[in-house]
Formats: structure tokens, C-alpha cells, sequence
């Protein structure tokens, strides 16, 4: 199964570049032609393709931070992965949602990332796509610290929006080193790595399935 899938909230910070970028080299790793769509004006994931080595997997980077951009992709692409600007509402949503079949929601341990998943979830479950079950949405607990206050606290707000998280995420320096070599986790297999890799399998299955 193909597709286009966003990866927005609210809220800034909550790792929607990371969720984005990891999301886009899996598939690319499983021999998958894939896009990747930077809508957010601080051009991070564009980035990220800039660094990306020529022996990684490929992924075609595309600049869709004008709200005239979105829409515009080569043919040919079986995936394509959009990173959703912070504040992601109205028309600008309407327009992102109505391109995916698939919404990811990151959503790290925080009163504000709480407070802005809970408006942000409001803002889009009347737009037509997912009003008639057309586009799939799903929370991800990301930046996760097992068996910590905040992690508990994450599960509490779970609980309170009423949908259990599709994946956990966890808080790893990996992300962070790998990406500012233009890399992800699944772009290193190495078995260091494989418990940080499992934790996509949610996602992958979800998607592909």
C-alpha cells in the first residue's frame, strides 16, 4: 500500500521533523520511492535531504513551505512524507490533510503538548477527509523516558483523549547524531540501534499493512 502521510500538531517542538525524516527513511530503506515534503518556513527537513550522504537510500526532497507548493510532486513517488508547519490550522490545514491518507500526531510529555494535540485534534475532525473516514489518525507518544513522571503523565493523557498512542518513541541522542549527518536510525543498521528501530514497527505495519 502506497500513500501520503502528514505529520503535524499545534505545537512546535514535539518532533515532527524527526517523526517526518525517520518515517521517510524507513520506507526509502525498504526500497520504496519516497517524497519528502518540508511545509514548516524553518525548512528543517530540507535540511536534513541537503546532508543526506549519496549512498543512503534516496529521497526526493520537495519545498512546500509556500502554501502555493503543496500539492506539487514528481510522478512516479510510492510515498510521500509531509513535515507540517507549527500552528498548522485553517485553510493551511485543510489543504495538507485533503493531500494524505494518513495524519501522525506527535505528541511529547507536556501540559502545552497536551493543550495543543487536544485543540488541534478538535480543529481538523471536521474537515471532509477524515470526517468520512478517509484519512487515518493516529497519536505517537513521542521523546518518551520509560518509567518517569512524564511518561506516566503521558499515559494520563492518553486516557483523556480517548486514544491509545500507535507507537512509543523513545528520547535517544541516536536521533539527534544521526541527523545532523543527513541519517536516521534505519539508515544504520547496526544492532545497537534494533530496540530504537522496533519501535517504528507500529507505524510501518499501520501504514503498509
Amino acid at each position: 500500500m502506497t500513500g501520503t502521510v502528514l505529520i503535524a500538531n499545534l505545537k512546535g517542538g514535539c518532533g515532527k521533523t524527526v517523526l517526518a525524516t525517520t518515517l521517510a527513511a524507513a520506507l526509502a530503506r525498504r526500497g520504496a520511492s519516497v517524497g519528502l515534503a518540508d511545509a514548516d518556513r524553518q525548512k528543517s527537513a530540507l535540511r536534513w535531504t541537503k546532508r543526506r550522504p549519496a549512498d543512503a537510500a534516496p529521497i526526493t526532497a520537495l519545498d512546500w513551505t509556500k502554501a502555493s507548493a503543496a500539492g506539487d510532486r514528481p510522478k512516479g513517488l510510492d510515498w510521500l512524507v509531509i513535515d507540517a508547519p507549527g500552528a498548522l490550522r485553517g485553510a493551511r490545514a485543510a489543504d495538507l490533510v485533503a493531500e494524505a491518507r494518513a495524519v501522525l500526531i506527535p505528541l511529547a510529555p507536556s501540559f502545552y503538548d497536551l493543550d495543543a494535540t487536544r485543540r488541534f485534534l478538535k480543529d481538523i475532525e471536521d474537515l471532509k477527509r477524515i470526517r468520512k473516514g478517509k484519512t487515518m489518525v493516529r497519536l505517537v507518544a513521542n521523546r518518551v523516558r520509560a518509567r518517569t513522571r512524564a511518561a506516566n503523565e503521558l499515559d494520563a493523557a492518553f486516557a483523556e483523549l480517548g486514544s491509545p498512542p500507535l507507537a512509543r518513541i523513545s528520547d535517544r541522542s541516536a536521533y539527534g547524531d544521526l541527523a545532523a549527518q543527513g541519517l536516521s536510525i534505519f539508515d544504520r543498521p547496526t544492532r545497537a540501534l534494533a530496540p530504537l528501530r522496533d519501535q517504528w514497527t507500529p507505524i510501518l505495519d499501520a501504514l503498509t499493512g
